[in-house]
């Protein structure tokens, strides 16, 4: 089945008003020690990439202090969270969106810094407030990094709960869909790649073990996630690593993923261990979204350098994906979706936007 760009999406009871959508991505400006959404912030980010979208997924919000990937991480672990968070999905849906959160766990990749200035991307010490991660085995992510803390049963069984009680609170925050971080080398990542699980017990060893604490975070955010809602896993498709997770071991998981109460892919690669090298190129991870689509029929969107509509109207005609999550391209350039639907822009902007939509589809009009 193809639809085009303009066509809702049902997922359960949530309908997008179309095929475009804002996927997650951090952007590392919570205070540390509070990891809440700011007025000064977060809310007018919010407000104006919702304009004209279908989908606006929250960046990664962690779901305890242990699972921040930094110290400029949202975070939903407790009641002191809620009530910024209500504010930020009000704002979301209020602009016509539907208000999605990403839930995440960093796993290994915890306790680093924001992704800019002299120490960027660079792990913490404890002077300079860092924690020690935690993983499935005792491997460093890569060179430099610390050596995570094997978890225990106990541990592995805690982050269910975690996960679980956040997912929770975005329900009674006013979130509408809900996806879970289990790519880039995060916690969930972690234990499913041979690369970072090394164990011999219930959670590695062999498959499906390994994919034992993801498919029980799904179940259990199932059970705390409301019925009506859309849950949606993120899954790095490939680790681009040798004797990593690859593509036929993702066809292989999503139908179970379904059975455990998923009902979207969001198909991402990479980010298990440097050094990785991975292929490059405008809408280069389509690909993996149509593959797992054909191979399995479960809905998908596609993710990576798609940054034009007509990139994105191309993959749903070809039945490539269901949802279209266009990044950086919509952080640089917000007002794209609405500049092909100016209806679904505030009043104040549609003059503009009607004006300027040429921008939509990099053609003159005739006239010009």
């Amino acid at each position: 089945m193809t639809n085009t760009m303009t066509d809702p999406l049902r997922l359960r009871d949530i309908a997008l008003r179309n095929r475009i959508g804002l996927p997650a991505m951090s952007t590392y400006q919570a205070k540390p020690g509070q990891h809440r959404p700011t007025g000064a912030w977060h809310l007018p980010h919010y407000l104006t990439h919702s304009i004209g979208m279908g989908l606006v997924i929250v960046e990664a919000t962690g779901v305890a202090p242990e699972g921040l990937a930094t110290p400029h991480d949202l975070g939903l672990w407790d009641d002191g969270h809620s009530e910024a968070m209500t504010a930020l999905a009000r704002t979301i849906a209020a602009q016509g969106a539907v208000p999605g959160l990403q839930l995440s766990h960093a796993g290994r990749k915890a306790s680093r810094a924001r992704p800019w200035g002299e120490r960027a991307d660079a792990p913490l010490t404890e002077a300079e407030g860092g924690w020690r991660p935690l993983g499935p085995s005792p491997i460093a992510f890569a060179d430099g990094y610390r050596v995570p803390q094997t978890m225990t049963d106990a541990d592995i069984h805690t982050a269910i709960g975690q996960f679980a009680r956040s997912a929770a609170r975005a329900a009674d925050a006013g979130f509408q869909l809900l996806e879970l971080h289990a790519g880039h080398g995060r916690l969930l990542h972690s234990f499913l790649s041979p690369v970072a699980n090394r164990r011999t017990d219930a959670w590695g060893g062999n498959w499906p073990a390994r994919t034992r604490l993801l498919r029980e975070t799904v179940r259990a955010v199932r059970e705390a996630w409301p019925a009506r809602l859309p849950l949606v896993v993120r899954l790095s498709v490939t680790d681009f690593v040798p004797g990593g997770w690859s593509l036929e071991d993702t066809i292989r998981l999503v139908p179970l993923l379904v059975e455990d109460g998923a009902d979207l892919i969001d198909c991402t690669s990479g980010g298990i261990a440097r050094p990785e090298t991975r292929p490059t190129g405008p809408a280069w991870q389509a690909p993996y979204a149509g593959a797992i689509r054909e191979a399995t029929g479960v809905p998908t969107a596609a993710v990576g350098k798609i940054t034009t509509l007509e990139q994105a109207g191309r993959l749903l005609e070809l039945g490539s994906c269901d949802l279209v999550l266009m990044g950086r391209q919509l952080l640089a350039d917000p007002m794209l979706p609405a500049r092909r639907q100016p209806e679904l822009a505030p009043p104040s902007y549609r003059r503009a936007l009607a004006t300027t939509a040429v921008a939509a589809d990099g053609h003159l009009p005739p006239e010009l």
